[in-house]
């Protein structure tokens, strides 16, 4: 089971890769409902990095914030590769600032419909200015499954709250892991 302290760790990890590489960095976030630029935020001056997040839980948000066409909503649906790729390259769009984008799109229960329980995809696109060939688009599906024990844990954990911050510590560690080989343009 992913914990508070492994999702705080993550947050540390990309903030020093930040701050190290003097990157910028923005989020959209649909099932995680903004848990990755919380965790962000508690971290002294990531201000200086962390430009924002767009927390776009429902289908109209995705649409309307993001300009995901609802054909694409619609089939294959909000929990899909392309939507998580969408919302990336959109933010990323909208954020000049910024030469990374990540986001998390999926369905973390309860009584989500079975091939969906679960399921969580992220996407991370870098802006061309952080390499040659252009924009640079990783898209990482994954089932967070439930994890042993009860639906209610210590302190009131849900089974969804444990999903979330398994989800969070994916996109924070996935961006740490694809920065680590970045190498940013000199000023």
């Amino acid at each position: 089971m992913t914990t508070q302290r492994e999702l705080n760790a993550a947050a540390r990890s990309l903030a020093k890769i930040l701050r190290t590489k003097d990157l910028k960095v923005v989020f959209a976030e649909s099932c995680t409902g903004g848990l990755i630029s919380a965790a962000l935020t508690r971290i002294p001056g990531i201000s200086d990095y962390l430009c924002g997040s767009a927390v776009v839980y429902r289908i109209d948000t995705k649409a309307e914030w993001l300009d995901i066409s609802r054909s694409v909503l619609e089939h294959p649906g909000p929990v899909s590769r392309e939507v998580a790729e969408h919302m990336a390259k959109e933010i990323l769009d909208r954020t000049p600032e910024a030469q990374v984008a990540a986001s998390i799109t999926g369905h973390l229960g309860p009584d989500a419909p079975k091939r969906l329980d679960g399921l969580v995809y992220a996407a991370i696109v870098l802006s061309p200015q952080l390499g040659d060939d252009g924009l640079k688009t990783v898209v990482k599906k994954q089932r967070l499954l439930a994890s042993e024990g009860p639906a209610t844990g210590r302190a009131g954990e849900t089974l969804r709250s444990r999903r979330q911050i398994a989800a969070a510590v994916l996109v924070l560690s996935t961006v740490s892991a694809i920065l680590e080989k970045v190498d940013p343009p000199a000023n």
